[in-house]
């Protein structure tokens, strides 16, 4: 007798082939509401195509098969190259193709920055490490802009939605990409430690020292921070001289990380590396900040497609899989941690979009907002990350702790969007100076939050108690992780609460602001429409 030891019974079946666009009311929504509507056929679009099976195993290949550092041929001469597999080349097509990179500063219409911030937010559901080198040319062409001569030069190209991987002068490109070097040794996020060292030489700069971390080596360019004669400054480094010789920017190695395995992060050594000034001498920190404004934005989006994603699996092994009589997704507690994971995402869906809107503005209202919000998301949200990949991969179980599916790579991914572009504390504090640097900025916030009050007793008590703690001076620093939680969830409340359905912004509102909640997922109030919530959550 034969036993059918290896048939394949109660298994959800693999989520692909699916719209990652449609399957997301909360991102339709947001995308129409903040700007983006004219970009639904896009969106669409990109869905269709970033949910087939063949796409998410390029980001299990590009994963699997992480870069390699060719620092020398076989003549000895040096290289200085990365070498990939050929899904992440693939991957950076799609991203180029799709305008992720550089597509609100090519096509600058109303909306731009909310249409690319719901791709990229699917973007990332198929693999994060892709979207390090196309957030960093997305964040470098404001600073770029300003320079007559890389403004002619460079933009052009860059805006091209083309990918080209090749090693060769700018010039000779078809597409491109920046990246960015910051971080020494010695400093860490206290840049202003920096040794790296540019002196003047033949109308242009030339820099001597290191990189600890060098985002994306394989960029064409780089913003650079090294010490002027005028003090800390921001400098252009291409990977090319204008006589057509290599920049001496020596790769030393690749970082071996926890994650993002498929992106390329190096140490890097500078010999009198060609360099051109961006700005002024001893301004190079809010030179690169202006970067680092975008870019700790898609720190925001790229976490929150990690747990869309997450969630999403979680919630259709949950519908198929069957436990003590019933599907997982019709028991009790198990629709509570589900609920409660959708709450999250639904909230991190709405702010980001509301901060993507900030960007396409250009009122003083909207700037100030975007300079409050990006550090204050970023803390929270991917502070939550990592709690979350870790909910979701319980859900699966043992299958979600195995390398085959996506759980383990998005819990992996999820702390580099909190250390990368400056780690939580660091993003606390830039909260608490960019509410003392203007004063217009409480009012800001007070118009934010006034729409949803009347809504809820729930919202009405938090709002009043964020006001007296935006009042209290005493201590401010040493609670600003604090300040900075009250701050999103109160906006993220206020979005719900006018926009979502009403059992999802209560169910909000009662939990993380009514002081019902506990300290991990599945802890919502026995009144939350659980069911409701969880199919809102993904739609098949």
């Amino acid at each position: 007798m034969t036993w059918p030891t290896h048939e394949v019974f109660n298994q959800s079946p693999t989520l692909s082939d699916y719209n990652l666009y449609n399957a997301d009311p909360a991102l339709q929504e947001g995308a129409v509401r903040e700007g983006a509507g004219w970009a639904g056929t896009s969106l669409q679009q990109i869905g269709t195509e970033l949910g087939k099976a063949k796409t998410f195993d390029l980001g299990r290949l590009a994963n699997q098969y992480p870069p390699q550092l060719r620092a020398f041929d076989a003549k000895g001469n040096r290289r200085d190259q990365v070498e990939f597999h050929p899904a992440w080349h693939t991957l950076m097509q799609g991203i180029a193709e799709r305008g992720f990179h550089t597509g609100p500063w090519a096509d600058p219409r109303p909306g731009a920055h909310v249409a690319r911030a719901a791709g990229y937010l699917m973007q990332a559901q198929v693999e994060a490490g892709s979207l390090c080198p196309t957030t960093m040319t997305y964040g470098a062409i404001p600073a770029m802009a300003r320079h007559e001569k890389l403004a002619a030069d460079w933009l052009p190209t860059l805006f091209q939605c083309r990918y080209d991987a090749r090693d060769l002068p700018f010039a000779q490109k078809q597409g491109g990409l920046i990246g960015m070097g910051m971080t020494e040794k010695q400093g860490g996020s206290d840049v202003r430690a920096n040794t790296t060292v540019a002196v003047q030489a033949d109308g242009a700069y030339a820099i001597n020292g290191h990189k600890w971390f060098f985002s994306a080596p394989q960029c064409d360019a780089h913003l650079v921070l090294a010490q002027a004669p005028g003090g800390l400054s921001c400098f252009f480094v291409p990977r090319w001289r204008p006589d057509g010789s290599k920049n001496p920017i020596l790769i030393q190695r690749l970082k071996d990380k926890l994650g993002n395995k498929s992106n390329a992060s190096s140490e890097v050594e500078f010999q009198g590396a060609y360099a051109m000034l961006l700005g002024e001498e001893g301004r190079g920190v809010p030179t690169i900040l202006e970067m680092g404004t975008y870019t700790r934005l898609d720190c925001v989006l790229g976490t929150t497609g990690m747990m869309r994603q997450a969630v999403s699996q979680a919630i259709h092994h949950a519908r198929h899989r069957g436990v003590f009589g019933k599907l997982l997704v019709d028991q009790p507690l198990m629709q509570n941690v589900l609920a409660d994971m959708a709450l999250e995402v639904e909230a991190a869906i709405a702010l980001a979009l509301r901060m993507a809107r900030a960007f396409d503005g250009q009122d003083e209202g909207e700037i100030l907002l975007r300079r409050l919000l990006t550090p204050a998301a970023k803390y929270w949200i991917c502070k939550r990350g990592p709690e979350l990949a870790a909910e979701a991969m319980e859900v699966m179980g043992g299958n979600g702790y195995v390398e085959e599916g996506v759980h383990a790579r998005i819990y992996r991914e999820m702390p580099v969007n909190s250390i990368w572009e400056g780690s939580g504390n660091i993003m606390c504090l830039d909260v608490l100076r960019a509410l003392g640097k203007s004063p217009q900025m409480l009012a800001v916030v007070q118009a934010e939050l006034a729409p949803a009050l009347g809504r809820s007793a729930h919202y009405d008590r938090f709002v009043a108690h964020l006001q007296t703690q935006f009042a209290d001076a005493s201590a401010q620093e040493s609670r600003a992780r604090r300040l900075t939680q009250h701050l999103v969830l109160a906006l993220q409340a206020s979005l719900l609460l006018q926009y979502a359905p009403d059992y999802v912004a209560e169910a909000f509102c009662a939990s993380r602001l009514g002081g019902d909640w506990g300290d991990s997922f599945g802890t919502l109030p026995v009144a939350t429409d659980f069911r409701g919530i969880v199919e809102r959550a993904l739609v098949l």
